[in-house]
């Protein structure tokens, strides 16, 4: 990870709206509905091409490839990967919706657009195809050689991740349906690494899963659920230096109440214990906003930088650059300036097809991000 000693850096989660004919394309494998992989390949390159000069144009100093040729940043290994079958199934009810039907119908008319396929594990997990994320690479890297950036991040699924949105109906444990992920999976990471990128893995798992797809289990069991995730990914990540990768944390990119989400406080142990040199996570939503100051009194290790979310994922409101710059400051001041990259809470194309955040304005509150990084980095170095 390139690290600034001279101003605050602007990143992102990852994913970012995806134009309408690469949508389309996803929309149709997904669906398994005939398309032409040629035309497929031509508009990903197109669009990622398209992707990095934007996030460079509004001026965002680590940028990735807006995650434009997967259907989900979760579910999307189902096409990578074997064992995953039709028994598709509906997920329970997020903790924090249960008690408001009314509420839960209008989300659920407001979802059903959503495109991805939710299946299960059904057979044993083995490396289907590295062609696509082999494709991933190739698009980024030429991207990056047409409009350079100052760094680059591709982003990978957490087998925690996984299993929470692809249940196992197939392995005697959820250990053993972990470990056979890890190990499908390792491939993925280090070919990113290999190929010079910053890999970001995505870790719902150790924050969200807890009152949606682990809900069943008790704080205790969910906390040693994760630390054995933790585990797991660093075994993943033994063939790659820490100053190679990023995990991000969050409590689900979505409007609700979200007051059965998880303290930091109770997982930043767990997270820390991670194998990777940045943190980005959730603290622009009003749940997590007033977490920075769990990281006065938090030690953070001397390797590791923090990238905290500055703006909203699930609204439409674009937060000025001076409140941005607020947050900012409020993160150098706990853990040094040098420590903090400017990031957002999660990705604004999370799913193809799929955001409650307009694109023109999800652009437009990146260059807030960028504008804010600016005037914060003038207090911070005067």
């Amino acid at each position: 990870m390139k690290i600034s000693t001279d101003r605050i850096l602007t990143s992102h989660v990852g994913s970012l709206p995806r134009p309408d004919d690469a949508v389309a394309l996803l929309l149709r494998k997904e669906r398994g509905e005939p398309y032409d992989q040629g035309e497929f390949d031509r508009v990903m390159r197109r669009a990622v091409a398209d992707i990095v000069k934007h996030q460079a144009e509004i001026g965002i100093d680590v940028v990735s490839d807006g995650e434009t040729s997967k259907i989900g940043y979760s579910t999307y290994i189902k096409d990578r990967l074997n064992g995953f079958g039709t028994d598709e199934y509906t997920p329970k009810a997020h903790l924090d919706v249960a008690d408001y039907p009314d509420f839960r119908k209008r989300m659920a008319a407001y979802l059903g657009t959503q495109p991805f396929r939710r299946l299960t594990c059904v057979g044993p997990i083995s490396v289907k195809n590295t062609s696509e994320a082999a494709a991933d690479i190739a698009n980024f890297r030429a991207a990056l050689d047409a409009t350079p950036c100052t760094d680059s991040f591709l982003n990978a699924a957490s087998p925690g991740v996984a299993s929470a949105f692809l249940p196992n109906r197939h392995y005697p444990s959820h250990e053993a349906y972990i470990g056979a992920l890890a190990e499908a999976l390792r491939p993925e990471y280090e070919a990113i690494a290999k190929a010079g990128f910053v890999l970001q893995v995505d870790c719902p798992d150790l924050a969200m899963s807890r009152h949606t797809g682990f809900q069943e289990l008790t704080e205790a069991e969910f906390l040693k659920r994760a630390a054995f995730h933790v585990e797991m990914l660093n075994h993943m990540l033994a063939n790659i230096p820490a100053e190679q990768v990023r995990i991000h944390i969050c409590w689900g990119n979505y409007e609700g109440p979200h007051d059965h989400d998880i303290p930091l406080a109770k997982i930043l142990p767990i997270v820390l214990a991670a194998k990777a040199q940045g943190i980005s996570l959730e603290a622009a939503n009003p749940r997590h906003a007033h977490e920075w100051a769990v990281w006065r009194d938090a030690k953070l290790p001397d390797d590791k930088v923090l990238i905290p979310g500055l703006i909203d994922s699930s609204t439409n409101y674009v937060e000025h650059p001076e409140l941005v710059a607020q947050r900012i400051e409020q993160y150098a001041d706990a853990v040094g300036r040098e420590r903090v990259i400017a990031g957002t809470d999660c990705g604004f194309g999370t799913f193809a097809g799929y955001s409650k955040v307009d694109p023109g304005i999800a652009f437009k509150k990146l260059r807030s991000l960028v504008e804010g990084a600016a005037i914060a980095s003038k207090q911070l170095w005067n």
